[in-house]
This record gives structure tokens, sequence and C-alpha cells, in this order.
């Protein structure tokens, strides 16, 4: 029988049980125990079952811990996850992984000093919204594609932990930020060209609570038209727009929502080009007329499915040595380095011109 991953958690927190909740499903995988500094969540871990180190020193001297994820604040990831690579052991960590793209490259440094696997848990990779989108994407359904639009919209403003404290590095640029634009990055190959963002802060002048970024990406192929893409949080919407909104030349795609509930429209006839002018109260128009029934098709959204442990599933394997690691540091700098452009085309008000 295949002798199974041990795996610790430092940080008992809400993704650190998270954590503890998914791997203790897996049978590929044995949870040695968690760690935190607060001695109440480890009692609340003792209580759920799960074994508590009495320090990060008892944790990191168990031999059967090979696997670390770190759940702790952003502002913590760097000089925690250094001691844990440093003590030989492979290391998950939360995102944002730090608060800079020096700090990654320290990390990065790290582990291919110690040997280990340093790896982000970038989980919104198989968010099924986002492999439904990447699909009509990939397949080309729509034509060459122009335009995409990533939100998520909440009406409860920034949490009130340390996520809106700065030097934590709250604020939602990190926060959600990093799931949405990695998925954009994953999702197109070519490179971005560059990007123009402004913050909102309607609940916290400390950090943003929201954002809009406009990404320009180099065409795909020569002569394709230019593909922008709008990636936007907000926390105080009480109507949402849609989750996901994408436009080809042949026809666009929407998907409202995390349940997938959306469509595809596509022309069926480009020959028939007339129009039943729209009355509005003002005049006539037939360029914003809605093209006749004949003339389109609407098909269902493609279904994907996902399994979340995947990416625990890949790590068995490539702590072995069998397989790379799925979340890879190039891309993980990559992330950091777009949202340190965000930020700086906020402040200064201007386009980021920047390929990478």
């Amino acid at each position: 029988m295949k002798e199974k991953l041990g795996v610790a958690v430092i940080g008992y927190g809400g993704m650190g049980g998270w954590h503890t909740r998914q791997l203790k499903t897996m049978e590929e995988i044995q949870l040695c125990g968690v760690y935190d500094i607060d001695p109440q969540r480890n009692a609340a871990a003792e209580e759920a079952g799960i074994h508590a180190y009495a320090s990060m020193k008892d944790l990191l001297a168990d031999p059967q811990v090979r696997l670390v994820t770190i759940a702790i604040p952003n502002d913590q990831h760097r000089d925690v996850a250094i001691r844990v690579m440093q003590a030989g052991k492979n290391v998950v960590c939360e995102k944002p992984v730090a608060l800079s793209s020096d700090e990654v490259r320290d990390m990065i440094k790290t582990a291919k000093a110690c040997g280990v696997i340093f790896t982000v848990h970038q989980n919104r990779r198989w968010d099924e919204d986002y492999l439904t989108i990447k699909k009509i994407y990939d397949e080309g359904r729509l034509g060459p594609v122009f335009k995409i639009e990533s939100r998520v919209h909440g009406s409860r403003g920034i949490p009130s932990d340390w996520r809106n404290q700065k030097a934590n590095g709250g604020g939602m640029v990190l926060d959600w930020g990093v799931h949405l634009l990695d998925q954009m990055l994953m999702m197109i190959k070519e490179p971005v060209v560059s990007v123009y963002a402004d913050l909102d802060n309607v609940t916290n002048e400390e950090v943003d609570d929201g954002f809009k970024a406009i990404l320009h990406f180099a065409p795909k192929v020569a002569g394709d038209p230019p593909l922008s893409c709008q990636v936007e949080v907000g926390t105080s919407n009480f109507i949402n727009l849609p989750r996901w909104y994408m436009l080809g030349e042949n026809g666009s795609a929407v998907i409202e929502d995390w349940q997938l509930h959306g469509k595809i429209v596509m022309v069926s006839d480009w020959e028939k080009r007339d129009a039943v002018p729209v009355v509005t109260a003002a005049g006539l128009t037939k360029t914003m007329a809605p093209r006749t029934e004949e003339t389109i098709e609407e098909y269902p959204l493609p279904e994907v499915h996902s399994d979340v442990r995947d990416f625990y599933r890949n790590l068995v394997d490539a702590v072995d040595g069998k397989v790379e690691q799925i979340v890879k540091h190039h891309e993980i700098l990559r992330s950091m380095r777009l949202m340190e452009a965000i930020l700086r085309s906020a402040e200064t008000g201007e386009a980021v011109h920047w390929i990478i």
C-alpha cells in the first residue's frame, strides 16, 4: 500500500480549518496536526479531533511531516515559509503569497537552495465558472475574442479583521485580485502589455475595498482584434453584475454567478443584417437594435466539473518527484508583479506599460 503524505497546517483560522477539512477526506494524505499561535485555536483543533502541536518547533521536528500548509496573515508568509523550508519541509502557502515580488523571490530562492517544493494554493483554478469560461475561450467558439470581463461583487464591505490593515497585506487587490488575476493569466497565455487600475475606498481608507483593472494583452494571432480584460472586485454592490462576460467576433457568452447560470449567443446568419429600429424616448436607433431571432442561436454553457483536492493530489506525486508542481514559480511571481503594477497604476493615475 502506498505510503501517505504527512501534512501539517500552520494557522487554524478560517482557511486553516478549510484545509484540514479537505485533507481529512483524502486517502493519499495523513493529516499530522496543526499549530496556531493562539492557544484557543489549538484547543479548537483538539476538540475537532486534530492533533495540535505545542510549538512550531515541535511541528518542524516531526519526521512524519513532509508538507506544511501555511494559512496565516499575509505579512507573515515569507518568514514562516523560509523557516519551514530551511527545516527541510515542502511548503504550500496561502495567497497572496507575499507583499512584494522581492519577498516572492526570497521564497523561491530558499526552496531551490533547500531542495524542497514551494508553491501557492491557487484553489480558484478549480472554480467551475472559471473552467467553463476557459473552455469556451480555448475552443474558440466565439471566434476571435476581443473583451473579457471577470468580477466578484459583495455588499458587506471589507472584512473587519487583519484584511483591512495595510501592514498585514490587506485590501481587495491582494485578497481577491490574486484569484481573478491568476485565472486570467492562466487562460490567456499572451503577454500583458499594459495595465490601468482604479481603487475604491468606500468603507475603508487604509486599504482598497474594491478595484477595477483593465489589462491589455498582445494579440494571440497577428491580425486578431486587441484583447482587453476587465478585472473587478466590489464590496459595496447591492446589485451584482455578471461573474463573467466574454465577447467574440461571432458571439457572446455570459456566466451570471458561481452556480453557472448563463448562456452563449452566436450569429447563425451573417447575411441578414436588417434590423427593426428600437424606439427610445428621444428617437429611433438601428445601431443598438437587437438581432432578429432568425439570425442568432442560443446555446447552454458547457458543463465542466472539478475537484479542488486535485491540487493536493498533484503535490503528493510532486513531493515524490513524479510530476511537476501544478502552481509553478514563474506563475506565482507573474501574479505578484501584476498586482504591483495595478497598485502602481492606481497610485499614479497612469497606465503601466508592462510586458510579461
